[in-house]
C-alpha cells in the first residue's frame, strides 16, 4: 500500500469539498440515489467483493491461545490479514476447511483444531504428534468505497473503488469532477443502509476544531530562530514502527514547524512505548529504557507533546491525580511546556459506537477529562479526537484508516494529529 500517496488523496479530498452537500438515499438493496443541484441520479452499487482461496499452504502453526487477545490468539488465514493483526469479521466461518498436505487427512475443528470466527485466526488444539504442513481452503471478503462525483458537465457518476481487505481507498476524482460523497460496503454489508452512505458536507458545517493554551515559551523560541527541542511521548501510535519514520505524526508536524519557523533549530526526540500508557513510564524502574525521569523528564525538552490511546480508560479523577500530580507537577519544577494530543478514534465496539457516522462527540470520558484538565490548568490541547470525529463529514468511514482494523492509523490518520497541532503554532 502507498501510504504517501493517502496523504495526498486525504489532502485533495478536503481541497476538492463541495461548497453545499448532496443528497444521499437507499433506493434498493444495492442501490443509491444522489440528488445535487437539481439533479438527480441513481446507481447500482456491487456486493462487497467475496474471494475463494483454495488450498493456501501453511507450513506450520501455534498452539491456540484462547487467552490472548482475539486478533492474535492463533495464525491469521492470509486473506484476512492486517498489519500486525487481522480483519474482524471479513471471514467466512463456514467456509473453513483444513487438511494435511501430506495425506489429505481432513482436520476436524475444536478436535484438531480451533479457530476464532471472527478475527479469522486458527490454530492447534494441541501440538500435533506427526507435524505435517497444512492446506486450508477458505473464504473472505473485502471492503470497498466507492465515490460520487459531479463531473464538469454538471452530471453526476459513480467511480468504483479498489477492493481491499482492510485499507480501501476512495478514488481520485478526474480533471474536473468534485466529491460529493461516498459509499463505503463491507463484508458485513448484507444490504445498502443509511450507515454505508457518506456525502461530503459543506466545510461551514463540520464542527470546530479545538486547540487552546498554545506554548508561548516554545513559540517565543521558534519565532526568535532559537534552538527548541520538542519530545514526542506516547505508546504505539507515537512509536508507530509499523509505517514509515517520515509518515509519523510527530515527523508530519515538525517537517510542517520547520517550514513555517526556517530560522529555528528543531530537535524532535520520539520516545513511543507500543501498548503501554502513561502509567507504565511512571512505574519502569531507574535505568529502564522507559524509565519516567530518565527518558522524558531528564531530556529537558522545551516542549513535551504527548499521545496516549493507551490511558482511555481513566475518567476525571483518574486523569486529574496522574496528570496533574503526576506529570504536570514535575514539567513545571522543570519548565517544561506540555501539549497534549486527544487520541484517535479506535474500533467503534471498543468506543461503544454503533456508526461511523453521526459520531462527532467523542463518548469516551478520557477525552471529556483531557478537555476540563486542559482548561483548567493552563496546559495546551489540541484535539485530534475531534477531527477523527468529523471524518464522515469529508466522505471517510474512519475504520478505514486503520491500519491494524483496531487503533494503529495510516499516514493520513497521524496527518490529523498534525493537522490538530497547527492552530498551536500559527
Amino acid at each position: 500500500m502507498d501510504l504517501r500517496r493517502t496523504v495526498a488523496v486525504g489532502m485533495a479530498l478536503a481541497a476538492a469539498l463541495p461548497v453545499w452537500s448532496a443528497t444521499f438515499t437507499v433506493a434498493g438493496p444495492w442501490r443509491v440515489s444522489v440528488e445535487e443541484r437539481g439533479k438527480t441520479a441513481e446507481f447500482e452499487i456491487q456486493p462487497p467483493p467475496r474471494i475463494v482461496v483454495t488450498d493456501e499452504r501453511y507450513d506450520t502453526l501455534p498452539v491456540f491461545n484462547p487467552n490472548a487477545g482475539a486478533w492474535c490468539q492463533g495464525t491469521p488465514l492470509r486473506g484476512v490479514r492486517a498489519i500486525e493483526c487481522s480483519v474482524c469479521f471479513a471471514l467466512d466461518p463456514a467456509s473453513v476447511k483444513i487438511r494435511r498436505a501430506d495425506d489429505g487427512t481432513a482436520l476436524v475443528q475444536d478436535t484438531d483444531y480451533r479457530m476464532n470466527p471472527g478475527w479469522g485466526t486458527v490454530g492447534w488444539v494441541k501440538a500435533p504428534e506427526r507435524p505435517a504442513p497444512l492446506l486450508i481452503s477458505y473464504a473472505y471478503s473485502r471492503q470497498r468505497i466507492d465515490a460520487v462525483v459531479r463531473r464538469s458537465d454538471g452530471t453526476i457518476a459513480l467511480r468504483a473503488g479498489e477492493p481491499h481487505v482492510v485499507l480501501p481507498r476512495i478514488p481520485e476524482c478526474a480533471a474536473g469532477e468534485t466529491l460529493l460523497g461516498t459509499v463505503h460496503v463491507d463484508a458485513q454489508t448484507r444490504q445498502l443502509t443509511d450507515a454505508n452512505l457518506f456525502p461530503i458536507l459543506p466545510p461551514a458545517d463540520n464542527p470546530a476544531p479545538i486547540a487552546f493554551n498554545p506554548p508561548v515559551k516554545t513559540l517565543a523560541k521558534l519565532k526568535a530562530g532559537e534552538p527548541v527541542k520538542i519530545l514526542a511521548w506516547g505508546d504505539s501510535v507515537t512509536a508507530c514502527g509499523y509505517i514509515p519514520d517520515a509518515d509519523k505524526w510527530q515527523e508530519q508536524f515538525v517537517r510542517w514547524l520547520r517550514a513555517k519557523y526556517p530560522r529555528a533549530k528543531i530537535e524532535l526526540v520520539s520516545n513511543g512505548w507500543g501498548g503501554r500508557s502513561t502509567a507504565s513510564f511512571l512505574n519502569e524502574p531507574p535505568g529502564s529504557r522507559y524509565n519516567f525521569k530518565e527518558t522524558v523528564l531528564d531530556v529537558r525538552p522545551d516542549l513535551i507533546i504527548s499521545e496516549f490511546v493507551n490511558d482511555a480508560g481513566l475518567n476525571q479523577q483518574g486523569v486529574d491525580d496522574r496528570y496533574g500530580k503526576q506529570l504536570l507537577v514535575p514539567f513545571r519544577e522543570r519548565g517544561i511546556e506540555w501539549v497534549i494530543l486527544t487520541p484517535h478514534y479506535v474500533r467503534m465496539d471498543w468506543m461503544g459506537l454503533k456508526s461511523q457516522k453521526g459520531c462527532d462527540d467523542d463518548p469516551r470520558p478520557y477525552v471529556k477529562a483531557l478537555r476540563v484538565f486542559a482548561a483548567r490548568e493552563g496546559v495546551g490541547l489540541a484535539d485530534a479526537a475531534r477531527l477523527w470525529g468529523g471524518l464522515w463529514r469529508r466522505g471517510i468511514p474512519y475504520m478505514t484508516l486503520e491500519t491494524n482494523n483496531i487503533n494503529h492509523p495510516d499516514a493520513f490518520g497521524m496527518s490529523l494529529f498534525a493537522e490538530a497541532l497547527k492552530p498551536l503554532f500559527e
